[in-house]
């Protein structure tokens, strides 16, 4: 595929920074815009519950929020600045679980009857600052009330009634609109507690610092790293069919945002705690760059429904063989609308500017970037749309089309390594058979992909670590030398 001229938006980055976001946010998706369309089973059903159940769970989570309420004043009276005692005294100890468990039955009443649980939290000591993502919603205030950790939060949250004193038992750390140094004082504040050697709570802070579709991961703000501890990131997941959690820009608003959630029967949410990320000397002196790479161990650990998607769009691209679609269909088939981000990502695979694409080189480089460390798996997701249907077998041609799209180069001799997989010269191969191929000669690209390339070094000479997947660094952008020239010219 090649990039076709399209105006100045088909203009290629090449900072780190544009490349960093390329990888860690998939193409076609407004992260700022949730679209919610009910079916009419579902519309049957929140008729039903609106009459029924959700009354009744409002009335139990606000009767929860006013039994709460009293033994959270109690407990917040006194100077907010003060140190926490150490070790806690009994009666906060006593406090503390009470007001777990009220909130547990609140959010149990909410129709989040299990709240999953993975990885350790890890102790104060160990990491003073929880960094969550992505953040979706007010119910991300879920693993809030389940550790009661301090977060920030805007000076005028303190005046909502009884919202505004559970708040503050938790000592947030409050950010002031009309103070033009707060926030300076709010790094600094967040840099003292993490000093404190664990003697405050530990404080969690959403680095995104606004509400997204779960899609990708936006830029992370620095204020979390300025302090240059360690933090443990801690993913939010919530796998439900029907998504009324998310609340962004563009979508429900916050009133039907809870009237809908509360009208499900279940809901369902996932919080995995990641190991805590040390920062290195670099990082300690570049809070954006300690930022940035904290956010891209998040992103690893994709959102739920990228494998599903994937799935779908594959089998979609797996029916139309390899008839060509247009910019309409191709929006249809990714469920997005046609936009100039759209356009400027067909123009990538319209090579002869006929204004059609064919839909598996597109599922499979949608696949490279969103999975550029499994490149194994795209290569089996691209022999399911390419092979036959009888033995998913694939021929010389094929195998061409999907290591060039795979690998975002215009031109690709596959003749000798075709031969090298069919050695039975059956004139097709299987993933299996690539599969195994792979495992016998991991550094095979070097030998029949780039035969000519004098400068192509093995792989046991630039990487010592294990090769992902048997394509050498050229496939593993973690395993990239900024300082060695590229064995092809890789397009945008």
């Amino acid at each position: 595929m090649r990039l076709r001229g399209c105006g100045p938006r088909a203009a290629p980055a090449s900072s780190a920074g544009a490349s960093d976001a390329r990888l860690l946010a998939p193409p076609g998706r407004n992260p700022f815009v949730h679209e919610l369309r009910l079916s009419a089973l579902q519309k049957a059903q929140v008729a039903l519950m609106t009459l029924t159940l959700f009354p009744v769970r409002l009335l139990v989570a606000a009767a929860m929020m006013l039994l709460a309420w009293p033994l959270a004043l109690v407990a917040s009276l006194g100077s907010a600045e003060k140190e926490p005692e150490q070790p806690p005294a009994l009666w906060r100890k006593v406090v503390d679980f009470l007001l777990k468990a009220i909130m547990r039955t609140m959010w149990f009443a909410g129709g989040f009857h299990r709240v999953a649980v993975k990885g350790r939290q890890a102790l104060p000591t160990e990491a003073a600052i929880l960094t969550l993502a992505p953040h979706s919603s007010y119910f991300d205030a879920i693993p809030v009330t389940m550790t009661m950790s301090s977060i920030v939060m805007k000076a005028e949250s303190r005046d909502i009634p009884i919202w505004g004193t559970l708040i503050q038992y938790i000592r947030p750390v409050f950010v002031s609109r009309s103070d033009q140094d707060s926030r300076r004082k709010t790094v600094e504040e967040i840099k003292r507690r993490a000093q404190s050697n664990g003697k405050w709570p530990q404080i969690m802070i959403f680095p995104e610092g606004t509400c997204t579709n779960r899609t990708c991961l936006i830029t992370f703000k620095p204020g979390a790293f300025i302090p240059g501890a360690p933090v443990q990131p801690v993913v939010l997941r919530y796998p439900n069919k029907l998504d009324t959690i998310t609340w962004t820009w563009q979508g429900p608003g916050a009133l039907e945002i809870l009237w809908l959630t509360l009208c499900q029967f279940h809901n369902q949410v996932e919080i995995e705690f990641l190991p805590v990320y040390s920062p290195s000397e670099e990082e300690k002196r570049n809070p954006a760059l300690y930022a940035s790479n904290v956010r891209r161990v998040m992103a690893e650990l994709k959102p739920e429904k990228l494998e599903k998607d994937l799935d779908r769009y594959s089998e979609r691209a797996r029916m139309k063989g390899g008839e060509k679609i247009g910019i309409a269909e191709f929006a249809a088939s990714l469920e997005v609308p046609v936009s100039d981000l759209l356009e400027d990502m067909f123009s990538l695979f319209d090579e002869s500017g006929s204004g059609e694409v064919d839909l598996r080189e597109c599922v499979v480089a949608l696949s490279v970037v969103c999975r550029p460390a499994r490149t194994l798996d795209t290569i089996q997701l691209a022999f399911k749309m390419y092979g036959a249907q009888e033995d998913g077998s694939v021929g010389e041609g094929d195998l061409s089309c999907i290591l060039k799209t795979a690998l975002g180069v215009a031109e690709l001799t596959v003749t000798d390594l075709f031969r090298a997989i069919d050695q039975e010269e059956k004139g097709k191969i299987t993933f299996a058979d690539f599969h195994r191929f792979a495992e016998m000669y991991p550094a095979f690209a070097e030998e029949y992909l780039y035969p000519d390339q004098t400068h192509f070094e093995s792989c046991a000479e630039t990487s010592p670590a294990p090769i992902p997947n048997g394509f050498c660094a050229d496939f593993s952008p973690e395993n990239s030398d900024a300082g060695r020239k590229p064995v092809r010219k890789k397009l945008d």
